[in-house]
């Protein structure tokens, strides 16, 4: 475990004031806020990753293909 010091603006302070007011600490919110943006991040990567995915014509042609040859065995 690491211990970071960071300068705040008037908007930090402002914001960790309402955050802190109840029962958690300065700390706690911090790693809470580095935790969220971390998640939104990867969330934001895997959603590009599965738009592109979605828009690669050969995958798309290939998913139907696969597709078609599991109807038709279940067909059987």
């Amino acid at each position: 475990m690491s211990t970071i010091t960071f300068r705040t603006d008037d908007d930090v302070d402002r914001a960790l004031a309402e955050l802190t007011s109840g029962d958690r600490d300065r700390s706690q919110v911090i790693r809470d806020a580095i935790l969220a943006a971390w998640r939104a991040r990867r969330e934001e990567q895997i959603r590009a990753e599965a738009e592109a995915v979605a828009a690669d014509a050969d995958d798309v042609a290939e998913a139907r293909a696969v597709l078609a040859d599991m109807e038709s065995l279940r067909a059987w």
